[in-house]
């Protein structure tokens, strides 16, 4: 055997279907799509149209509203914290912060600040500075003798 010899086995390599080739081909006169019509044309993309019937994204009531400004925050429990504390993740003595617990791995991005919700038990002494915190939370760290440092309300203008 030589190199000029070697080949494929039989049926290993299918051939693309060449479309629209003559009615003898399987696939001529309209190419596989059907007969006339819009989508047999090429360049036709029609999502939810249902053929002059109203389609059903706007048959279907629509619900809720979203702000469109709305903050999206990270929540941390102070189990997870605690959990931090005891891998050396976080240092008890120091401030900890959105930084801190991103460097910690607490989660991946800070979007527009941490809020920190009371699930778990903390046992450490801890100062934390966060965008948001529940009552059940703030009450739980002054409990440990640390502390829960919050941004200052905005103050609203009398008109």
């Amino acid at each position: 055997m030589r190199l000029n010899q070697i080949s494929d086995n039989p049926g290993a390599r299918k051939g693309r279907m060449r479309v629209g080739r003559g009615i003898g081909s399987g696939k001529g006169k309209t190419a596989g799509r059907g007969v006339k019509g819009q989508k047999s044309r090429t360049g036709v993309a029609i999502k939810g149209f249902e053929g002059g019937q109203m389609p059903l994204y706007r048959r279907i009531p629509k619900r809720g509203f979203r702000p469109p400004h709305q903050k999206t925050y990270q929540v941390v429990n102070l189990g997870t914290l605690q959990k931090a504390i005891d891998d050396k993740k976080l240092d008890a003595a120091k401030v900890i912060d959105a930084e801190a617990m991103l460097a910690a791995g607490l989660f991946k991005n800070a979007a527009d600040g941490v809020r920190l919700l009371g699930k778990g038990e903390l046992k450490a002494k801890i100062e934390v500075k966060v965008a948001g915190a529940s009552a059940s939370a703030i009450a739980a760290v002054e409990k440990a003798g640390g502390k829960v440092e919050l941004p200052p309300k905005p103050v609203a203008e009398a008109a």
